[in-house]
């Protein structure tokens, strides 16, 4: 299959949807370590940690929304940025690493 019978718009597309989900994913994780952090009382420390999962779910909202709108803003959209790639796993892995200090 040559490069002029590829569809660009299949690939962009898929791509952007993967982000929405994966946005979707972040904002229920977000969500659940806030209801933990509440949940049998408020301590200092569940709220530190529950306002450091919200504020890394914004930035991951930040570098998904300028992706999202990176893959609508053109036909051959451009490569994801090596910054944003790595803003995008930090908030991931951050946010795992303060789910695991919540529960235990």
């Amino acid at each position: 299959m040559s490069t002029e019978d590829r569809d660009p718009g299949l690939q962009p597309e898929r791509t952007r949807l993967a982000w929405r989900r994966t946005t979707l994913s972040s904002t229920v994780a977000a969500v659940l370590a806030v209801k933990t952090a509440l949940h049998g009382g408020a301590t200092a420390a569940g709220l530190v940690v529950s306002a450091l999962c919200c504020a890394l779910w914004l930035g991951f909202l930040w570098v998904a929304h300028h992706r999202i709108r990176a893959l609508t803003a053109s036909p051959r959209p451009a490569a994801l940025a090596p910054r944003h790639a790595t803003a995008a796993v930090l908030c991931t892995v951050a946010m795992a690493v303060c789910a695991t200090a919540l529960v235990f």
